[in-house]
């Protein structure tokens, strides 16, 4: 029996500080739930904005507010009416406040962790996988199509490209200097962002691009329809001003992870997809975690281990 539980809250907005690890009552499941303690939760830029109070209309939240969207870990107790699962199964997913060491989340969005996949490489895939997913759909990206992936070297933008690469496309992704070489490992052309880059992007692509995620919400929209000849073939996650522009923007998941990882997770095991760990926290220090996030220029996710 559970009797203690840690989770990561804030009580104001603000900077890293105002993190902190507190005791709650350990959460039970309910009717179609499972209790799950957590091995590893993954830090995405959403934790850092919403703790500064970028997606608030009030000046504090009304009761601590919890971190964390992604998880991995092991079952440790069922609800009523739960079927196909077990104490000591394996599982990652998608759930708010993961940062923690318990959460309850429904069964029917649960993700069996294949053995070859640590806790950690688990609690990297959720976001970025279900984002990447749904935004290379909604982009109809196939076979013999140009893609431009704008941050092609944080966590979104890279599983979008090796998913496109994996039906066929070719794909030219934005970084910085560093990340060059490793995108071209995997099969991505590099180009350096900023200042040129329509110019940079026709070298490799005279007659412009088929599709543009843009994954790094830097001003990059006007750029992108230019290359892409319109607006229709433009998908952004990450800026605002998509409507200015009349770009969609698809800022929520809204596919079953279930669904998803029966598409992507085989890719995950074959190795055709890879996701890079650029650090990991102990849960204690998730103050500093989401202080490196914020940095920026990040190859991959960050991950909190706990326990």
């Amino acid at each position: 029996m559970v009797t203690t539980a840690l989770a990561v809250r804030y009580a104001r907005y603000g900077d890293p500080g105002v993190l902190s690890l507190d005791a709650v009552e350990p959460p039970v499941p309910g009717a179609g739930e499972v209790r799950v303690a957590v091995r590893a939760a993954g830090v995405n830029p959403y934790d850092a904005k919403a703790r500064r109070g970028l997606y608030a209309s009030d000046g504090a939240p009304a009761e601590p507010a919890r971190v964390g969207l992604e998880y991995a870990g092991t079952i440790d107790a069922l609800g009523p009416d739960v079927t196909g699962w077990s104490p000591g199964d394996d599982v990652f997913g998608l759930a708010s406040g993961s940062a923690a060491t318990h959460i309850v989340v429904p069964a029917e969005g649960l993700v069996a962790k294949p053995a070859r996949l640590s806790f950690v490489q688990a609690a990297a895939l959720p976001v970025a996988c279900e984002t990447a997913y749904r935004v290379i759909r909604l982009l109809d990206v196939r076979a013999g199509d140009i893609l431009l992936v704008h941050a092609a070297a944080g966590a979104v933008g890279l599983v979008a490209g090796q998913l496109a690469l994996a039906r066929g496309a070719r794909v030219i992704g934005t970084a910085g200097p560093a990340n060059h070489e490793f995108l071209a490992s995997l099969g991505v052309e590099p180009v350096l962002y900023g200042d040129g880059l329509a110019a940079r992007v026709r070298a490799l692509a005279p007659d412009g691009v088929d599709a543009v995620l843009d994954a790094s919400g830097r001003d990059v929209l006007p750029v992108s329809i230019e290359l892409a000849g319109g607006p229709d073939r433009v998908v952004t996650i990450a800026d605002g001003s998509a409507a200015q522009y009349r770009v969609r923007a698809s800022w929520t998941a809204d596919l079953p992870l279930p669904e998803v990882f029966e598409a992507v997770l085989p890719l995950v095991e074959q190795g055709t997809v890879r996701m890079p760990i650029a650090a990991t926290f102990p849960l204690e220090q998730v103050a500093a975690a989401q202080e490196l996030s914020e940095t920026g220029h990040l190859r991959g996710k960050i991950v909190l281990t706990v326990g």
